[in-house]
């Protein structure tokens, strides 16, 4: 029998096994893991998580809350023999140290960013650490879009460099999910294989046009309007800055359209995001209102005080967009040996023709 033909049969016996196998779930693990954003887009598409790990007490308790499963913390101390085997390694590592407002803070008090920020900023290498010890069929990535420019592209850089020395492939797109859920909101994501013979596309978006008004809830506590004194004080802040050319200030929400980015300072005066009220001052997001907007469901549990829930949906992930994504990630690990077998069948023909 020939080579091509003994290659042709074994490949078919692969797609066999293949489909055998379909019904085993594809195993992920959760790092960084927050409140479970990308854990509950890679449930929804089908996959199981077998291990996370989240070092804020505050976000294992609403991660314990609704998965039931405490996180590990520190992922310094977590060795990669305490990971079971996996699939697809998850992390939404954290973006403080690469954002453009992180990394303007950081920069006014005199701190390091980026990778010298020893604390937050070298985790990326606890990923790459993982990734070369259990070698998994596949990693999924995020963060903010200004990673790709950090540093002029030497943090962007780096990270591409590191995934494919260590056997991956790497793709990546920037993406907004103000088609899906009612905020501006651009996020980085990262994705890559072992196997060199599986190509990757992100899928294409579909514009569900959300407004904010889809989020509010019916009824809301007195308590998130704003007091006169503090919209008093945001009004002059606006303006003061107004008359500076500055384009600072706080965010009235049309409420038939999208609003600005939800982040993790919004505890602090909601101002980025405020919704108008008829014959009284604006008022904050509610916290189960933070939930909807970044698309999860209202069965989710909010165990915790309304400052660590704006805290922890500020730093979410868009679930809806993730989830799109992560079907994208299954499917393509799914389909892969037939997506070969159909390659090889068609040379295997032309040949035949041209012979």
């Amino acid at each position: 029998m020939r080579i091509s033909n003994i290659v042709y049969f074994v490949l078919i016996h692969m797609t066999v096994r293949n489909k055998k196998s379909q019904k085993d779930p594809i195993k992920f693990i959760d790092l960084f893991a927050g409140i479970g954003g990308i854990r509950t887009a890679f449930e929804h598409a089908g996959a199981e998580c077998v291990f996370s790990s989240e070092w804020n007490k505050f976000a294992q308790e609403t991660y314990e809350k609704n998965f039931g499963e405490m996180p590990l913390g520190d992922i310094h101390e977590i060795h990669a023999s305490d990971i079971p085997d996996f699939d697809i390694l998850c992390a939404g590592f954290p973006c403080q140290p690469f954002s453009i407002a992180g990394v303007s803070k950081k920069m006014s008090l005199n701190k390091p960013h980026g990778f010298d920020d020893k604390i937050q900023g070298t985790l990326f290498y606890e990923i790459l650490r993982i990734l070369k010890e259990k070698k998994p069929a596949a990693f999924f990535l995020e963060n903010v879009k200004n990673l790709e420019k950090h540093d002029k592209g030497k943090t962007f850089s780096v990270i591409r460099d590191a995934l494919l020395d260590a056997g991956y492939s790497f793709n990546y797109k920037v993406i907004n999910a103000k088609s899906l859920v009612p905020q501006n909101r651009e996020r980085i994501f990262m994705v890559g294989f072992r196997d060199p013979e599986i190509g990757f596309a992100f899928p294409e978006i579909p514009d569900l046009k959300p407004r904010i008004r889809d989020i509010l809830e019916d009824s809301v506590p007195e308590k998130y309007t704003l007091t006169d004194h503090l919209w008093e004080y945001l009004r002059n802040y606006a303006e003061k800055h107004r008359l500076k050319g500055n384009g600072f200030g706080y965010g009235l929400v049309d409420i038939n359209n999208h609003c600005r980015t939800l982040s993790a300072r919004y505890f602090k005066d909601g101002s980025e995001i405020l919704i108008p009220q008829e014959g009284k001052n604006p008022r904050r997001l509610t916290p189960r209102e933070c939930a909807r907007i970044q698309g999860y469901p209202d069965s989710f549990i909010i165990p915790v005080s309304d400052t660590q829930a704006y805290k922890q949906f500020g730093n979410s992930v868009a679930v809806p967009l993730v989830e799109i994504l992560a079907k994208q990630v299954v499917f393509t690990m799914r389909e892969k040996p037939r997506n070969l077998l159909a390659y090889l069948v068609k040379t295997k023909t032309e040949r035949a023709c041209v012979s």
